[in-house]
């Protein structure tokens, strides 16, 4: 797929790199092409061959079946900043490497150069000069073709399109490995072909073509009986976990090696080294004590090259595996260890320390050496029980030997150490489930759950491919709530094997959540829970207390601070007791300062806090209280904006930043925490967090999570003990509305918040019901109504001392006066909301009424001191990170410079602004910027251009609710 790379346009000065991260240079310059979303854009249109991709067909490819909410919309935000990182500058559109044509995209053929051109054009020659009998050409060009690959392809991006292309480009890269192998047989290098079948790309044990090059290099190197035995071997896997006789090719290399049939197996010319002779005896098998490898492994064919792949003869090799109980640690060693054991002339040893086997009395180092040393042959009788001369007899009776140990279910390194063999070349695998950062290993790997689609893979396997595809749903549904652990899935496919009756969704109809998953993950003597309880009770009490609180967080995720809440100790305590965890495999790191409980494991440690409920209670409301801290903290409306809720002296946060940082490294998760004080039947805590949360949630532009949290509170406001409550969660959904562009709606809640505040007595709900509606009733063309309560409002915010809500009275205000062209009336309005903000001191709020002066300096054609506002504002959007306030200044500046006489300058500006538009962006605020663009590029003579922005803006959803805009855009569609 691509373009030759003899054939790209040899002016071309773009290099576009697909086989790993993404990266584009011009000449020598690293081109910034933003994040990996525009990434999988850019890919979607490279690969696509110069072919017309429909715009549905782009969404499809990059957002599958999760497209966002503004559908086609979202497109020209990701395509117009591509467009300016890749051409040159001064590129027309109609000259740009991507083209706009009927309804879709098209990367231009010869527009740049990409490794997956070159990698196909390389492999094209390589083949070429196998056919031609030039091999060492065939093979320079396969090692020039694997150079391009610098690690996945199309590393971390996400969509449909780059998963499919990231699967074909990893076969090509299994298949230039498997002609490279072949290519050094019939060239007669075979040690070299040997280590070319160690590569990972080549880790594939059920591939016959592999294994039959295998046995070639194997019979090249005079290993004539080591051949013979890897046949045995895959024969066997075949049978017992496929059920399948190898094929005819590889039947046909087996009989090859038994003839010693050169030409069949070398090709013409080359000859294998020949002992004098009849050919030699097959040497005595090594003793092999690993226990069988029967169960199938599934999606550990990464793990299993690495613990597979070569190491240095000189010393003793340790690889350390580790991971949650039940992940599959001993399948994966146990397999690398017979995949590994024909390595090691003087045998296999296995040794299973029992320190998680409720059942049985654990090994000691002393018992596992006594039998490691009759294992090998040692007569053990008449030594002593101590553990020094013990450790001697065993380095000593190992010193000359070459041998692979297997340890499993290993606790610590001190168990470790005294095991590990004296003699140069000999390998060491160690599976325990914590990890054992003390032993000097050369490989440490963390097994993690396999991944829903793998973790059905493994029940098709488990249940046989036509049960588990007949209900493909419930399968996934399964999977997931294994939570990707073998173990679990191990039971489940034991349960319905054992209840043919049973479908996947019955099974899965009992397991609605995951405390009763842990209740049906249990079969005979096996349980999923039993397995996380030996690691529980095996820690330290300081360790227990601290997994408790792992049952007790809101958040599937937290930081340390969420710990050290609930325990009442300093953060830095908190995040080594985390460590600690993590180091026993009893949690997950995601990334640095984040922390995550595998799902089953959390339903464990739930049902421990909830063997403690006063422990556990005071831990709730301990995080419960954190998280209002935060939502208040992070806000714009002040202390003054909270009169009742929690004590909230000692706020770990010193400022809005640190607080606005906190929640935003929650994430999405923030509703979660809503549903769980819910849960809990915490309904003050629940409210109080629902309306902290709503002035962050909002200028993040993340208002549909803002209603789903307060949603979720308001059935239950009634119930709380705060008596505001009823009113102020009214008052935030008619806020959400506003910024969702519902006005109407937020008309409702806003009067229905005044009959409750009315009802309870409330000043200050009663104001910002009252200030809401005038907000409100202006764009609905209701603008005496609007004036009127907003004076009154204005009013009451004064007596209440309330400067945040005072300031968006008054901004309101200037915008009405704005409205009737008085602009210097509105200017001095916005001048005093300015003043009230900069008291409040957060610079978004500051930032956002500077751009409403300026917007009445640009009207009175006060150009200079217009740029001079939004200069300043650009500067405090930055400040305070938020995504819409930034489009607000970008769109601001663009009208600064058309007002200048610089039009194609705004055109840039705004065009800039309209990349910053997701598909969380507030109907009003796209309105405005595709407004104010379709004005500039009428200022620049460019008619057509201006129109489509009109139109577009008028066909928002919600677009008629905003009449200011609309007449806006209606006045410029029929001007232009």
């Amino acid at each position: 797929m691509g373009e030759s790379v003899m054939s790209v346009d040899p002016v071309a000065r773009l290099r576009i790199d697909l086989l790993g991260q993404v990266g584009v240079r011009r000449d020598e310059e690293q081109l910034d092409i933003g994040p990996v979303r525009r990434q999988a854009v850019l890919a979607a249109l490279v690969l696509r061959d110069g072919t017309l991709i429909t715009r549905q067909q782009l969404l499809d490819d990059v957002w599958g079946a999760e497209p966002p909410g503004t559908g086609h919309r979202v497109l020209p935000s990701y395509v117009y900043p591509l467009r300016k990182a890749l051409d040159a500058p001064g590129t027309g559109i109609g000259q740009s490497a991507i083209r706009s044509e009927r309804g879709g995209y098209r990367f231009v053929p010869g527009a740049a150069w990409t490794d997956v051109a070159e990698l196909t054009e390389r492999a094209a020659e390589s083949r070429r000069a196998k056919a031609a009998g030039s091999l060492d050409t065939a093979l320079e060009h396969c090692a020039r073709a694997l150079d391009l690959f610098r690690g996945e392809p199309l590393a971390g991006l996400p969509g449909p399109f780059a998963d499919a292309e990231r699967q074909r480009l990893a076969q090509q890269r299994r298949v230039l490995h498997q002609e490279r192998v072949e290519c050094l047989v019939l060239r007669g290098r075979f040690a070299d072909a040997l280590d070319g079948l160690a590569a990972p790309a080549l880790v594939q044990p059920y591939d016959e073509a592999l294994a039959a090059l295998r046995m070639r290099a194997l019979y090249g190197s005079g290993r004539q009986a080591e051949a013979l035995a890897f046949y045995g071997e895959t024969r066997n896997r075949l049978l017992e976990e496929l059920g399948l006789e190898p094929g005819e090719e590889l039947r046909r290399i087996h009989q090859g090696v038994l003839r010693r049939d050169d030409a069949l197996l070398l090709g013409d010319g080359v000859t294998r080294p020949h002992a004098a002779g009849p050919a030699p005896a097959r040497p005595r098998r090594p003793r092999v004590d690993l226990p069988g490898d029967t169960a199938c492994l599934v999606g550990r064919e990464a793990e299993l090259a690495l613990l597979t792949a070569p190491v240095p003869t000189g010393a003793v090799s340790v690889a350390a595996v580790d991971g949650t109980a039940g992940v599959g640690k001993t399948a994966l060693v146990v397999r690398a260890g017979w995949t590994l054991h024909s390595q090691y002339p003087d045998g296999c040893l296995f040794v299973d320390l029992r320190t998680h086997d409720g059942a049985q009395e654990s090994v000691g180092p002393r018992r596992a050496l006594r039998r490691l040393l009759r294992a090998i042959g040692s007569d053990v009788g008449d030594l002593p029980d101590d553990l020094d001369d013990l450790v001697a007899a065993w380095r000593a009776a190992t010193s000359s030997l070459r041998l692979l140990l297997v340890v499993d279910d290993a606790r610590s390194a001190e168990q470790v150490r005294p095991l590990l063999p004296a003699g140069p070349g000999s390998r060491v695998l160690v599976a325990g489930r914590g990890r054992l950062t003390d032993l000097d290993a050369d490989l440490r790997l963390s097994v993690e759950p396999l991944d829903t689609g793998t973790a059905v893979d493994l029940l098709r396997h488990l249940l046989g491919e036509e049960r588990a595809d007949s209900e493909p749903q419930a399968a996934r549904e399964l999977a997931r709530r294994c939570g990707g652990l073998p173990l679990a899935l191990r039971i489940t496919g034991a349960r319905l094997q054992h209840r043919p009756s049973w479908t996947m969704a019955h099974l899965a109809g009992r397991m609605p959540d995951d405390e009763h998953g842990l209740d049906e993950l249990r079969a005979g003597d096996r349980s999923v829970e039993a397995a996380f309880r030996l690691s529980y009770e095996q820690l330290p009490p300081e360790l227990r207390r601290a997994f408790r609180t792992l049952g007790t967080s809101p958040t599937y995720a937290f930081d340390g601070l969420t710990p050290a809440v609930m325990l009442g100790c300093s953060r830095e305590t908190a995040e080594d007791l985390m460590e600690r965890l993590v180091d026993a495999s009893l949690l997950q790191q995601p990334r640095p300062d984040r922390y995550r409980p595998h799902d089953l494991v959390r339903a464990h440690a739930r049902r421990l806090a909830e063997a403690t409920p006063e422990e556990a209670a005071a831990d709730l409301a301990a995080v419960l209280r954190l998280y209002v801290a935060a939502g208040r903290g992070a806000g714009d409306w002040g202390p003054e904006g909270f009169p009742s809720g929690p004590d909230l002296t000692g706020s770990p946060f010193p400022d809005w930043r640190a607080a606005s940082a906190w929640l935003e490294a929650v994430g999405g998760e923030l509703v979660d925490v809503v549903a769980h004080a819910v849960a809990a039947g915490e309904y003050d805590h629940a409210c109080w967090i629902a309306e902290s949360l709503v002035d962050h949630l909002v200028r993040q532009g993340r208002s549909h999570e803002c209603r789903a949290a307060l949603e979720l509170a308001l059935p239950y406001a009634e119930m709380a003990t705060d008596r505001r409550m009823p009113a102020s969660l009214r008052n935030c959904l008619g806020v959400t509305d506003i910024y969702q562009g519902r006005l109407r709606q937020a008309h409702a809640w806003f009067a229905d918040a005044l009959r409750c505040a009315r009802g309870q007595g409330d000043p200050l709900d009663q104001a910002r019901a009252i200030a809401g509606m005038g907000i409100v009733e202006w764009p609905l063309g209701r603008v005496e109504e609007a004036v009127a309560h907003l004076r009154e409002a204005a009013e009451r915010a004064t007596g209440l001392d309330d400067n945040w809500l005072a300031g968006m009275v008054t901004c309101n205000l200037g915008a009405i006066e704005a409205r009737r062209g008085r602009h210097e009336h509105a200017l001095e309005h916005y001048e005093s909301a300015l003043a009230l903000a900069e008291k409040n001191g957060r610079p978004g709020l500051v930032a956002k009424f500077l751009c409403f002066a300026a917007d009445a300096q640009i009207a009175l054609g006060r150009h200079a001191e217009a740029a001079s506002l939004v200069g300043r504002a650009v500067e405090l959007a930055r400040d305070a990170g938020e995504e819409e306030l930034r489009t607000v200044t970008l769109t601001r500046l663009g009208v600064v410079e058309r007002g200048r006489g610089r039009p194609h300058r705004a055109v840039d500006l705004h065009q800039e602004a309209l990349s910053t538009l997701t598909e969380r962006t507030s109907t009003w605020l796209e309105m405005d910027v595709r407004i104010r663009l379709g004005q500039s590029y009428a200022a620049a003579g460019r008619g057509a251009e201006a129109r489509q922005q009109f139109r577009a803006a008028l066909a928002l959803p919600g677009a008629d609710d905003h009449v200011p805009a609309y007449d806006l855009a209606l006045d410029g569609l029929n001007n232009c």
